[in-house]
């Protein structure tokens, strides 16, 4: 994991994040902390990668997400040679059902 995001803020942060218990306080509490367009941006990515780990075309997926074949790289790099965060968390949903 990078090192220069383990600070005392974002610990702060992330143990505010695993207070939430369900989707509608979720809505509440990102609203609040992120813009709109950062909000948009970050599930941006993630469908992006759900739709790579899918076996879809750069070319389907900019279509489907409006992400920029930049943004597809990226994330298909952190897919790849990232920390599994986005694995992780599909085999987690997987197994929920």
């Amino acid at each position: 994991m990078n090192k220069k995001i383990r600070t005392e803020a974002v610990d702060h942060l992330f143990q505010a994040i695993l207070t939430l218990k369900d989707a509608e306080e979720c809505y509440t509490f990102f609203e609040d902390v992120c813009t709109v367009n950062e909000l948009l941006s970050l599930s941006q990515r993630y469908e992006v990668a759900k739709m790579l780990r899918e076996g879809k075309t750069y070319l389907e997926i900019a279509e489907k997400t409006g992400a920029s074949t930049a943004t597809i790289s990226r994330v298909n790099r952190s897919l790849n040679y990232g920390n599994d965060g986005y694995d992780m968390v599909f085999n987690r949903l997987e197994e929920k059902g």
